[in-house]
């Protein structure tokens, strides 16, 4: 029911910052709560935030709290994440998830954006 493309990543040094945005197909966006995934090479996907439907509740990581803001633009289809301060521990492809509330494994996945932050 739903198509997720990620962009935004690129090659940063540590310190810059990064918008990733992603873009969702269908009109009934907003039902989804809207989540994004890292995964370095050789290691597991890693949980970094979510965020509820109307935007109202978000939740992260440690890892990232306090530098990381997700957002979303439902008018747009669209979810964010705002990465600041960021660190060569950040690197990763980035994936953009959704879900439905009443179901705890996220449905639909991106394809992913490379991030890459160099020391």
């Amino acid at each position: 029911q739903v198509q997720l493309v990620e962009s935004g990543g690129g090659l940063v040094q540590a310190g810059d910052s990064l918008r990733l945005s992603c873009a969702a197909s269908g009109r009934t966006f907003s039902m989804y709560i809207m989540g994004w995934f890292r995964q370095a090479p050789g290691k597991e996907r890693e949980f970094v935030a979510r965020i509820s439907g109307n935007g109202g509740s978000t939740y992260y990581s440690d890892s990232v709290k306090g530098r990381f803001t997700i957002s979303r633009d439902n008018a747009k289809n669209t979810v964010y994440l705002q990465m600041n301060s960021l660190k060569p521990e950040d690197t990763a492809v980035y994936f953009c998830a959704a879900r439905i509330a009443i179901v705890s494994t996220y449905s639909y996945w991106g394809q992913g954006t490379q991030v890459t932050v160099s020391s």
